[in-house]
């Protein structure tokens, strides 16, 4: 029994790394798409009448084009951790499901034990009236 409980908090643990992990990929996301933002509004600066500067709107573009990459790569991950979450946690619900499964056992036991303990002592308290009453017919 302790070892499908070890079992079952060790999976809810696992369980709970991927969750954290998936929230620090979202927030990462977050943080991407934020920059992505602000580089926009930087060519839209950049790309307004007056001096152009070519160079520069070449490196913002590479770095836009590498901003993108990055975002793509990170829905990946997050795709992967979603399956990763998904997978422990059925592992979690057949763990915590063995470990209902044995305490009904044990359960069901002790009610049976506790049972047999009540039918002898009914069985002894009949052997000390049966004896009583034996006495008594005697007398």
């Amino acid at each position: 029994m302790k070892l499908r409980v070890a079992d079952r908090d060790e999976r809810r643990q696992q369980l709970a790394e991927a969750y954290t992990a998936k929230q620090i990929l979202e927030e990462r996301s977050r943080q991407l798409a934020d920059e992505l933002g602000d580089l926009k509004g930087q060519v839209r600066q950049a790309s307004l009448p007056g001096q152009l500067n070519v160079d520069r709107l070449l490196v913002t573009h590479r770095y836009e084009l590498m901003l993108l990459a990055r975002s793509k790569q990170l829905e990946q991950q997050t795709q992967q951790i979603s399956e990763e979450i998904e997978r422990r946690r059925l592992a979690l619900v057949e763990a915590d499901r063995q470990v209902r499964v044995l305490e009904k056992l044990r359960e069901r036991q002790w009610q049976d034990h506790q049972q047999r303990l009540q039918k002898m002592e009914i069985k002894q308290l009949d052997e000390v009236a049966q004896r009583r009453a034996a006495v008594k017919d005697r007398t």
